[in-house]
C-alpha cells in the first residue's frame, strides 16, 4: 500500500478551509470561549471519526446494517436541512434565541462542533468509504497505525484552519458573512441533492434507469 495516498485523498476529502465559511456561519453568535471549544471537539471528532473508520468502518456499518449508501442519503437529508437555513442568512443553533446561558450554551457549540461541522461537512461518507477501502489494503499492523496518525494530522490541520477563521470573519463584516452565508447554503443545497441522487441511485437501481 502506497501510505501517501491515503493522507493525500483525506486532506483533499476533507478540505477544512472549504468549511470555514460553514464554520463561521454556526459559530457566529458563540463567546470566543464556545468558539474555541467548538474548534477542540471539531478537531477531535474528525479525528475519532477517521479513526474509528479505519481500524472498524466497516464492522460498524455492517454490524448497525447501514450500508454507505444509506449513509449517503441520511448525510444528504442533513446538508439539504441545514442548506435551506443557511439561504435565509440564520444559523442553525447559533441563534442567541434558541440557546440559553451557560451550559446549555457551551453544550450548543459542541453539538454544532459534531454535527453539522465534523459530520457530514468534514467527515461524511467519501471519508469514511476511503478510510474502510485503505484498511482493507493494510498488511501489517503498523501500515494500520499510520492510516490513524493520518487521523492526528486532519484534526491539527482543521484546528489550525478553524484557529484562524476569527481574522476571516472580521475582514468579511457581518453584511459579507451573510451573503457569503447564502452563496454557500446555495452550493451546499447542490452538493446535497448530489448526495441524495447517489445515494438514492444506489439504493434503487430503477432509479437510475428511469433517469436515462
Amino acid at each position: 500500500m502506497d501510505l501517501l495516498k491515503p493522507l493525500i485523498a483525506l486532506l483533499a476529502i476533507v478540505n477544512p478551509i472549504g468549511v470555514v465559511p460553514f464554520f463561521i456561519h454556526f459559530t457566529q453568535n458563540l463567546s470566543p470561549q464556545q468558539r474555541r471549544r467548538t474548534i477542540r471537539v471539531s478537531a477531535f471528532s474528525a479525528f475519532l471519526v477517521i479513526a474509528l473508520s479505519a481500524l472498524a468502518g466497516q464492522k460498524i456499518l455492517e454490524f448497525f446494517g447501514i450500508s454507505l449508501a444509506s449513509f449517503q442519503v441520511g448525510g444528504g437529508t442533513l446538508l439539504l436541512i441545514s442548506a435551506i437555513q443557511m439561504l435565509s442568512a440564520q444559523p442553525i443553533e447559533g441563534r442567541k434565541d434558541d440557546v440559553s446561558e451557560g451550559t446549555s450554551k457551551v453544550d450548543a457549540g459542541a453539538s454544532i462542533a459534531v454535527v453539522p461541522l465534523t459530520i457530514p461537512l468534514l467527515t461524511g461518507p467519501a471519508t469514511i468509504s476511503t478510510m474502510v477501502i485503505y484498511a482493507e489494503k493494510t498488511r501489517h499492523w503498523w501500515q494500520l497505525a499510520v492510516l490513524v496518525g493520518y487521523g492526528v494530522v486532519v484534526a491539527l490541520v482543521t484546528f489550525a484552519v478553524f484557529s484562524a477563521s476569527g481574522r476571516i470573519a472580521r475582514a468579511l463584516g457581518q453584511t459579507g458573512i451573510n451573503i457569503m452565508t447564502r452563496l454557500m447554503g446555495l452550493i451546499l443545497a447542490a452538493l446535497a441533492v448530489e448526495l441524495l441522487a447517489d445515494g438514492l441511485t444506489k439504493l434503487f437501481p430503477v432509479l437510475a434507469g428511469a433517469i436515462r
